[in-house]
């Protein structure tokens, strides 16, 4: 039996060529964003890929994107390397960013799938790093309207995960998102 032919659909590029008023939008039927939610997994692919060093390493295991305004996830739990933020983590990472305040990461440290991150820095307000022994490291970085977000396994190089994450967050911020 023949498959259905699949549709891939870029969000970046539909929010850039589509305006949606508050009415259309609340009509937006629920099926499809299901679909958009889902395009953003492709991100999760393409960060990982980043990551790679000069030998074929891969430095980042994990990633998700989650919105600046309130820490959804824009991608899915069901992706094969997605960083699974738990309860109130995402939340909670959002609200630091949001407000350019990091004091609860220094003093609490940095929480996703349920591990303590020690704070290591944060820099321009947009980049940050912690990391647990025997655990890896987690890399955050803003852009205007989201946060991407990937861990580093243990042993491997937490700054080719920034570079990864770098990207992500770039590409989305030139798109004004």
């Amino acid at each position: 039996q023949e498959a259905a032919p699949r549709f891939d659909f870029c969000l970046p590029c539909w929010c850039a060529a589509n305006t949606l008023t508050a009415k259309e939008f609340r009509l937006f039927p629920s099926v499809i964003w299901d679909v958009i939610r889902m395009s953003w997994d492709g991100y999760i692919d393409n960060l990982i890929a980043q990551t790679k060093d000069s030998s074929g390493t891969v430095h980042a295991d994990k990633a998700c994107i989650i919105g600046l305004d309130g820490g959804a996830s824009w991608t899915t739990a069901s992706h094969g390397s997605a960083l699974k933020l738990q309860g109130t983590e995402g939340a909670n990472i959002a609200k630091c960013f949001k407000n350019k305040d990091f004091a609860a990461f220094m003093s609490g440290g940095i929480h996703a799938e349920g591990t303590k991150y020690q704070f290591l820095r944060v820099e321009d307000e947009k980049l940050v790093l912690g990391k647990k022994k025997e655990c890896g490291a987690i890399t955050m970085q803003a852009s205007k309207t989201a946060i991407v977000i990937a861990h580093t396994a243990e042993g491997c190089q937490q700054g080719n995960s920034n570079k990864g994450v770098a990207v992500i967050a770039d590409y989305l911020e030139s798109l004004g998102m």
